[in-house]
């Protein structure tokens, strides 16, 4: 006998995730004068580009992983 257990939908998550990550982008692109200037220093603060590509990747999988679990997609599982 198989169980089905109900999980409830991540909806906050999703939403959570979702305006942090338009709001993130919002104030990117308002600042991008100062983004510029500090991105192309060169020296240590060639960190920050791959710094905001981790930050927005992390922001981007997140919200999309809860999406997909809200709509009821999920990753096939290996027998």
């Amino acid at each position: 006998m198989k169980m089905e257990t109900h999980k409830k939908k991540p909806y906050m998550k999703a939403a959570i995730f979702g305006v942090i990550s338009i709001a993130s982008y919002v104030i990117l692109f308002q600042n991008v004068g100062l983004v510029m200037e500090h991105f192309t220093r060169g020296g240590l603060y060639a960190a920050l580009p791959v710094g905001s590509v981790f930050y927005f990747s992390f922001l981007h999988g997140a919200f999309a992983s809860n999406v997909l679990e809200v709509i009821g997609l999920q990753a096939k599982k290996k027998r």
